[in-house]
């Protein structure tokens, strides 16, 4: 005799009938599964109900303000700190000041107005300026190039 598809069969006793519980006394199981008494044998309950006690959500305290991805967040550098670090003066940039230690890489550069240059001529390219710094890199006799 050959195998066929439609002669197969599970084993006895593999398949067994789904008991529905919670449907009388006749039935099976009498309490179904709930336990016997309080609320959770008698309505469904939240998930997120603590039994009277205040709920997590509301001791947790709330978020004060909210965050501007727009926000544009400057290195700064003082016009005492390049005077000290370029005493020849010349052309500064970022990436100069990077590499002098100042600033960071990759983020925007402000020059601000703190200290003085001490006569040094410096030309300065950086993303912003305050208008002391201007003021003062113009009266040294350098320039100022945002970028």
């Amino acid at each position: 005799m050959t195998l066929k598809v439609h002669h197969l069969r599970p084993a006895p006793g593999a398949h067994t009938k789904k008991t529905r519980v919670g449907r009388g006394e006749g039935s099976k199981g009498k309490t179904a599964g709930r336990g016997t008494k309080g609320s959770g044998a008698r309505v469904q309950v939240s998930a997120r109900f603590e039994g009277g006690q205040t709920p997590l959500h509301m001791r947790l305290p709330k978020l004060s303000g909210f965050t501007n991805n727009n926000k544009v967040v400057f290195q700064v550098v003082n016009l005492d700190r390049i005077a000290s670090l370029f005493p020849q003066g010349g052309s500064i940039n970022p990436d100069t000041l990077a590499d002098a230690g100042a600033v960071r890489r990759g983020q925007p550069v402000k020059v601000l107005g703190t200290g003085e240059l001490g006569g040094v001529q410096v030309h300065v390219h950086a993303h912003a300026f305050s208008q002391s710094a201007q003021e003062k890199i113009g009266a040294a006799g350098g320039s100022t190039t945002q970028i």
